[in-house]
């Protein structure tokens, strides 16, 4: 098991050293002590409506929001990612999932072709500070960029000025960066997703999740990821999990993500919640044997299969 002490944690000069122990604290909790994130994405209710949560292939149990609280109790996650209201609605009854609050969402309603995406803040953090003083475990906050958007400056400002108030408070953020819209040409191009995961650490982030380059003739998807594995610096590097594939093989990539392209974690949201509750439970502690403690394929395989229990 992959495990780091207090004085291993790297505090940002921007946190308060009245908020410093607290920091240190939250990313502890964030990261299970092991600096490496296991993120679950529970922010597409609105990112993409009720799609990602009933239909063909999806588990029925998904359609209730319940579920993902459930999985998040049960399963071994890092944090639960989700908006203010979801979590407010849930957490008295699941106290001890470590919650990261997003900040800003939009639907996919309104398509690239018609306008460039804008997602903009949706709650103060003053309103999030407020829910972690009535005793929601908030460790973290999380806040989405599309570079190449003519509203780029506007995201960058909110994003910057939220996480100097974050820091200040003892707070980790995440970015999500995504290079979308109309000036950008190939949103998956392994030098764009190097310079995000550059801009994210310019930022002051403590993690930025970004999409996984798509591959080349010669290069694979993460011998590409080093490039912005490296140009993250102390900025925590994951991907996205994308759409559900086989646990195999979304395994094997997760695997190669972090052994191969030097990435820091994971952000999984649909590979985990669209399964039953006992599967997804197993798949999260597959991906966090993987994220955490660096079990090959096969040994996170038999977790998920149940031939082997994995816990922290």
């Amino acid at each position: 098991m992959l495990k780091i002490s207090r004085d291993q944690v790297k505090v940002p000069a921007d946190v308060l050293p009245e908020s410093r122990e607290n920091y240190i604290d939250n990313f502890l909790a964030a990261t299970r002590g092991t600096g490496r994130l296991m993120l679950f994405a529970c922010d597409q209710k609105i990112e993409h409506m009720n799609g990602d949560f009933y239909g063909e292939g999806i588990d029925p149990a998904d359609n209730e929001p319940e579920h993902l609280f459930r999985i998040g109790s049960q399963g071994v996650v890092g944090v639960l990612a989700g908006q203010r209201g979801l979590i407010a609605q849930y957490a008295a009854d699941y106290p001890d999932i470590n919650y990261l609050i997003k900040m800003n969402s939009k639907t996919n309603l309104i398509k690239t072709s018609q306008d460039d995406p804008y997602s903009p803040l949706l709650y103060s953090i003053d309103a999030v500070l407020a829910m972690r003083e009535a005793g929601v475990n908030i460790v973290a906050l999380g806040y989405t960029i599309y570079l190449g958007s003519e509203y780029e400056s506007t995201m960058l400002a909110e994003a910057g000025e939220l996480i100097a108030e974050a820091h200040a408070n003892g707070l980790l953020v995440v970015l999500w960066i995504y290079p979308r819209g109309k000036a950008v040409a190939n949103e998956k191009d392994a030098d764009l997703i190097a310079g995000a995961a550059g801009v994210a650490l310019c930022l002051g982030a403590d993690f930025v999740k970004v999409n996984p380059p798509k591959p080349t003739d010669t290069e694979s998807s993460a011998e590409l990821l080093v490039r912005a594995s490296k140009a993250s610096g102390r900025t925590g590097l994951v991907c996205a999990g994308g759409s559900t594939v086989d646990a195999e093989k979304f395994l094997t990539q997760l695997h190669e993500q972090i052994a191969i392209g030097g990435a820091r974690g994971n952000a999984t949201g649909r590979n985990i919640h669209q399964r039953s509750l006992d599967e997804a439970v197993r798949l999260t502690k597959a991906i966090s044997a993987i994220t955490l403690a660096d079990y090959d394929v096969q040994e996170a395989l038999d977790v998920f299969n149940g031939k082997e229990d994995f816990s922290l």
